[in-house]
């Protein structure tokens, strides 16, 4: 606990005295994380593996409702590990053309991180094999450990902490930047809208923010917090793609500008993706109700704040 409590006040700092500080160490773990994960998959390709990794199987047994939920329960990390891709659209208003760059950058980021985490897993696969991955609670230090002894164990143990590092510090770059702009819109409190005088940076925001945080650090473990941040975050990113269904409708296509962008798949895509965001949200409270109500609570007491500030808005 002291040395994630560390980790946020020291980023905060960095984050707090410029945005180049910020984007500069995110860049750096951002290409040592990658780096780590292409060193673990280009060794595994020399690195003896499972004999039956490609062939073996296990009995299949009948789904339950049990089952089904334990499903549910087990994407929720998944999908945290996969979260990240949204943060893009925080910083949207300091991106070069973000017509062309933001859609870019979220397709092509997006699909680097799918294949590269299909291509870990598969090293894992064959380092373990199928019944040995099905029964490990760390296939990551465990699949480094069978491949390349005690040292594989420390390698993928340092990769982890950079990406876990690389990754806090994201969070902290890009949310702030979300409280300043209600701020702005007087949607929030007026406060968090000023910009440190030197750094040009929402600095009480970061402040704000990284108590906020250890505070939550203090209260709860990883998994509660894991289930919050998944809770919270698939109900708003089943309400936000949802919006485009009603843009379409208040604003069609008739009325904008050639050039405007298209959301692709309209409108399949964009209602399996509502459809998704519920079944993870409602995962979550089967398998976690305590945690899923703490976190509705949390977004609960943002509703009553959120609509005080909007009638004092003028």
């Amino acid at each position: 606990m002291p040395l994630a409590i560390a980790s946020i006040v020291i980023l905060s700092l960095v984050n707090y005295l410029g945005v180049k500080p910020g984007s500069r160490v995110l860049n750096v773990f951002v290409i040592l994380k990658v780096a780590a994960l292409g060193l673990l998959i280009g060794s595994a390709l020399f690195a003896a593996g499972h004999h039956a990794w490609f062939s073996e199987s296990r009995v299949a047994t009948h789904a339950t409702g049990s089952t089904i939920v334990a499903f549910g329960a087990a994407m929720v990390p998944i999908l945290f590990t996969y979260g990240g891709w949204q943060n893009a659209n925080y910083v949207g208003e300091e991106i070069e053309n973000p017509r062309r760059n933001l859609p870019l950058a979220l397709v092509a980021g997006t699909i680097v991180v799918v294949l590269v985490y299909l291509t870990v897993n598969v090293v894992f696969l064959r380092a373990m094999g199928l019944n040995g991955l099905a029964a490990t609670s760390a296939p990551a230090a465990d699949a480094a450990r069978r491949m390349f002894g005690a040292w594989g164990d420390i390698f993928i143990s340092s990769a982890i902490a950079i990406s876990t590092f690389g990754f806090l510090d994201l969070a902290i770059l890009a949310p702030t930047r979300v409280y300043y702009a209600m701020a702005a819109d007087r949607l929030f409190i007026p406060a968090l809208a000023t910009l440190h005088p030197r750094f040009r940076t929402p600095s009480l925001a970061i402040v704000v923010q990284s108590t906020w945080s250890c505070i939550l650090a203090l209260t709860g473990s990883y998994e509660q917090l894991t289930n919050y941040v998944v809770f919270a975050d698939w109900i708003f990113f089943g309400l936000t793609v949802s919006t485009v269904l009603t843009f379409r409708r208040s604003l069609p296509l008739a009325r904008r500008p050639s050039d405007a962008f298209r959301a692709p798949g309209y409108p399949i895509v964009q209602i399996l993706f509502v459809l998704i965001a519920a079944g993870v949200v409602m995962s979550v409270v089967a398998a976690a109700p305590g945690a899923a109500a703490k976190g509705a609570m949390l977004i609960a007491i943002g509703i009553p704040v959120y609509y005080w500030y909007a009638r004092h808005r003028g």
